[in-house]
């Protein structure tokens, strides 16, 4: 089973972040829930979201303690909980910011962790550019397919233009492909 765990705030699409990506996963032959967790329910207070994929039906139903995938989708976050939390030394971390995670203050978790599976994406300023609107969940997705291979560009593409219509979906679909691009030639420098 492969578990992904959503932090960002309140009116960022967290939740709807784990529900595309449930969603693509499930468009794949897999098997996927989706849920959130937050205390208030007030634009800008954090929410975390999760996601479970598999092969096999899920009966879990709690939270995940010990993430496969860590998205961040503030960045801001960082040093106000523990985000890290089960993270494991060979887990993924996808980090909307223009900053790299040195810049961040997180020199301690780059050197504990594998160097191909830690990225930061400027998802905000990619769905400025796509959507008009500072919204990174759906753009972020997009580079988490192409940092895990856990799900395909296509796959999160078809799911953000069933769930969304018109501009709004080709806007995030642009987003997510121009994510997913710069994280493929991210990983191709990291590589090589």
């Amino acid at each position: 089973m492969f578990g992904v765990r959503i932090h960002g705030r309140g009116g960022q699409g967290v939740v709807t972040a784990a529900e595309l990506l449930s969603i693509a996963a499930f468009d794949e032959g897999h098997h996927a829930q989706a849920f959130p967790t937050f205390g208030s329910e007030r634009m800008g207070a954090p929410v975390v979201a999760f996601c479970r994929i598999d092969d096999r039906p899920i009966r879990l139903r709690e939270p995940i303690a010990e993430p496969d995938a860590l998205i961040v989708q503030d960045p801001t976050l960082l040093h106000q909980m523990d985000l890290f939390s089960g993270l494991p030394d060979d887990g993924y971390l996808l980090v909307n910011t223009e900053r790299s995670l040195v810049e961040l203050g997180l020199g301690t978790l780059v050197d504990r962790m594998r160097a191909e599976r830690l990225l930061t994406v400027p998802a905000t300023q990619l769905a400025r550019e796509h959507l008009g609107r500072p919204l990174p969940n759906a753009v972020l997705l997009g580079g988490f397919a192409a940092l895990t291979g856990a799900i395909s560009l296509d796959a999160v593409c078809t799911a953000i233009r069933d769930r969304f219509s018109g501009r709004l979906a080709e806007g995030n679909a642009r987003g997510a492909e121009a994510a997913h691009r710069m994280v493929e030639q991210l990983r191709g420098v990291a590589r090589a």
